[in-house]
């Protein structure tokens, strides 16, 4: 059985990270994009992240430049804009493409995990979010509306 110790994925600074790693801890897998209506939830996100990084609880932010063209920087843009304006500290990857030939094989298999509204498999916007357990399996998908203090309450019943 696949989990999320079976994939790694570049960090923004170019440095592979083994997910295998991450095992142990409960994770929040988000798609981020700085030029997003959402976009001020990496308030909420970092907030989750303060408020559980003791009790090994981690948010990853996955920048997406798939909707809207939302997420054009490069890496170092995109840090810089997260660190200046919502004070984030959680980690942040590579930019990926969650959809599509090119998405990143944790985002197929995350997708695979649970479907989206109706079925679909695909993600429809920027902040789509995954909740993994400590064992590392999906236990929960969020759409972008679902605000990161609203998922608070699963995250407390994981740790």
């Amino acid at each position: 059985m696949t989990d999320i110790a079976d994939f790694t994925v570049t960090t923004n600074r170019g440095d592979e990270l083994d997910l295998s790693t991450k095992k142990g801890k409960v994770l929040l897998v988000v798609n981020t994009a700085s030029k997003c209506g959402f976009t001020p939830q990496y308030d909420g996100l970092e907030k989750l992240f303060q408020d559980f990084k003791e009790q090994d609880f981690e948010v990853l932010g996955f920048p997406c430049n798939q909707f809207g063209g939302q997420e054009p920087g490069d890496a170092d843009e995109i840090a810089e804009f997260c660190k200046v304006n919502f004070g984030v500290t959680f980690p942040l990857m590579q930019k990926v493409d969650v959809n599509g030939p090119n998405a990143s094989p944790l985002f197929d298999w995350m997708k695979k995990e649970k479907k989206g509204l109706m079925g679909s498999s695909s993600i429809k916007w920027n902040f789509t979010k995954f909740l993994i357990d400590r064992e590392g399996n999906v236990v929960k998908r969020y759409g972008p509306q679902d605000t990161p203090s609203a998922i608070a309450k699963d995250i407390k019943k994981l740790l």
